[in-house]
């Protein structure tokens, strides 16, 4: 019988990855892929893959890749989980060398900006696509370290030059557990919505008010334009509660009334934190 295969944003080594391995073990057939949308169409090719795609991070916000597929329905995907990951992150490079120049992903360079400004006075930052990407470039150039995960060292032969580094805010990151197709679960404890809404006054506040109404808890609010729609806008609310519960089916029905469009894209489970 074939291995699941594993699809995530590579390359080998990124935190997707290690979410992957985290949540699916590492008998798994792992799939590093360049960007999320690559990710999303390789799950929806079949309906037995799988796939982590991040959704927000706790100081730079969301994902709007990610979003934006969501929104769009395409490629179709159904979330199966959502999972946080605590981002600890490692300076790597060479022992004895000074460090004229720290390379990682923008995220964790604008995460660390004060201890890199305490620790390394006068680096330049370099960012590139990936903290994978980041450690494989400081492998190869003299006087330049990577922030990234520990995992990375034994990879790229590089030195644990510190760890943690201390990061500004706390830094974590959400991901979805994604498929290509599926059922809402029955212990899921969050839903997502794709909405779009009348460009007319109020609008938004007549939808919000249909779960207020119900005491169901909207949690995030995101809003995107419409690809070729100039001025007009999408909406993806999250929501706390399951569709399976009375309170939650009457405040979407007011809510379809109220828009132009609605979509119930997923509802599932997020009870998974991990440690990097």
């Amino acid at each position: 019988m074939a291995r699941t295969e594993i699809a995530f944003l590579g390359p080998t080594g990124t935190y997707s990855h290690l979410v992957a391995t985290k949540y699916f073990g590492k008998d798994k057939k792992m799939i590093p892929l360049p960007t999320i949308s690559d990710v999303c169409r390789y799950v929806n090719e079949k309906p037995s893959r799988r796939g982590i795609v991040p959704i927000e991070n706790s100081s730079g916000g969301a994902i709007y890749e990610t979003v934006d597929i969501l929104l769009s329905g395409n490629p179709k995907i159904h979330t199966i989980e959502e999972v946080a990951l605590n981002v600890q992150l490692a300076l790597l490079g060479t022992k004895g060398k000074k460090i004229k120049q720290v390379c990682s992903h923008f995220a964790p360079l604008e995460h660390c900006s004060s201890w890199i400004s305490k620790n390394l006075p006068g680096a330049d930052k370099k960012v590139v696509s990936s903290t994978a990407v980041a450690a494989e470039y400081a492998s190869t150039e003299n006087n330049t370290a990577a922030l990234g995960s520990r995992a990375l060292a034994s990879k790229y032969n590089l030195d644990i030059l510190e760890f943690p580094v201390q990061a500004d805010v706390v830094n974590m990151t959400m991901f979805l557990v994604i498929g290509g197709k599926g059922k809402p679960e029955p212990r899921s404890t969050k839903s997502l919505l794709s909405v779009h809404l009348p460009n007319t006054p109020g609008s938004l506040c007549d939808f919000l008010e249909t779960f207020r109404a119900e005491n169901v808890n909207l949690s995030k609010i995101i809003s995107r334009p419409i690809r070729g729609c100039p001025r007009e806008y999408a909406f993806l609310f999250e929501i706390t509660g399951s569709p399976n519960t009375a309170s939650f089916k009457r405040a979407l029905k007011a809510a379809k009334k109220a828009s132009v469009s609605l979509h119930l894209i997923g509802s599932f489970p997020c009870h998974k934190s991990y440690k990097s």
